[in-house]
């Protein structure tokens, strides 16, 4: 079956944000502007015909489909998968018991940005801001950073599992 998306319409500012930022996509203008031009005589109701329109406009070289960062930030948005990965820690770390841990394996520099953020955030024990006329106990302190720097995959393993390429392993204790 055709699966519809519940994004509302996006402008092509609003477009060019999320493929650069989701998607991390260098020509995230150049395909938001497509798009909205496209967009115009006929919406996209399937993703093919998207994807051949992305591959025209940025041509192709290397393994990745020129289309993959840009389907990858629609699939990001569409689920809000940054805002169900953030609720997840927060569920996740509630629930540990003292001395228990949480190893999370993020595939995407912004999963990672905020697994490592949410790990400094709640493994700080005082917090200080020059504002503040001294340091303050940080009451969101209830985790130990058991990997300061992510575990990456070896070479080895890059080479035998090319997917884990950009694999990042974090783990922090309850306090």
């Amino acid at each position: 079956g055709v699966q519809t998306c519940a994004l509302p319409i996006y402008s092509e500012e609003q477009l060019t944000r999320l493929f650069r930022e989701l998607g991390e996509e260098p020509a995230a203008r150049r395909i938001a502007s497509l798009i909205v031009k496209m967009r115009k005589t006929a919406p996209f109701r399937e993703t093919l015909p998207l994807a051949r329109a992305i591959e025209k406009l940025v041509g192709r070289h290397g393994r990745h489909h020129p289309a993959t960062q840009v389907f990858q930030a629609l699939r990001m948005e569409v689920n809000d998968e940054l805002g169900a990965l953030e609720d997840g820690l927060r569920a996740l770390t509630a629930r540990l018991e003292r001395g228990g841990r949480i190893a999370v394996i993020t595939f995407h520099s912004l999963e990672d940005r905020i697994v490592k953020n949410f790990f400094r955030d709640r493994s700080r024990e005082w917090l200080d801001k020059p504002e503040w006329p001294a340091p303050q106990r940080n009451p969101d302190y209830d985790l130990k950073l058991i990997t300061p720097k992510p575990v990456e995959p070896t070479e080895e393993e890059r080479r035998t599992n090319p997917r884990s390429r950009s694999a990042k392993l974090r783990v922090a204790e309850k306090t």
